[in-house]
């Protein structure tokens, strides 16, 4: 359960589940229970536990299967730092360019909207 403590709440529950995983009662390749089970766990929001879950994603100890769960990762399976480095690099770029993009469009659409307002203005000035 989370306390009012007035640390996030949820940090408390990635605390918990940290603890849990590294005192071995998550052991590798264990699922995490599902989001809505750690929510009445935690008597918690799921977007919170969402939240929880990311950090431990963000801190390599689980990993999520599409559609099938979140799963405690196995050491030997985690990222280096070299590796997770080169991910984090990877996405940045990714994300660099899918702002351009965006930049791009909407540059586009707020020239549209001028283009349009400077017609309707010309046409109401007849």
């Amino acid at each position: 359960m989370v306390k009012h403590t007035g640390r996030a709440g949820y940090l408390q529950i990635a605390d918990d589940l940290r603890a849990q995983i590294r005192g071995g009662s998550l052991a590798p390749g264990t699922p995490l229970p599902s989001t809505a089970q750690l929510a009445e766990q935690y008597d918690a929001s799921l977007s919170v536990v969402k939240m929880a879950v990311g950090i431990l994603r963000n801190e390599g100890l689980v990993i999520g299967q599409q559609g099938k769960g979140v799963y405690v990762r196995d050491e030997t399976d985690a990222p280096t730092d070299a590796s997770a480095a080169d991910d984090l690099a990877d996405e940045v770029a990714e994300l660099r360019t899918a702002v351009q993009d965006l930049s791009g469009r909407l540059a586009r659409v707020e020239e549209q909207l001028a283009t349009s307002t400077t017609r309707r203005s010309a046409r109401g000035s007849r």
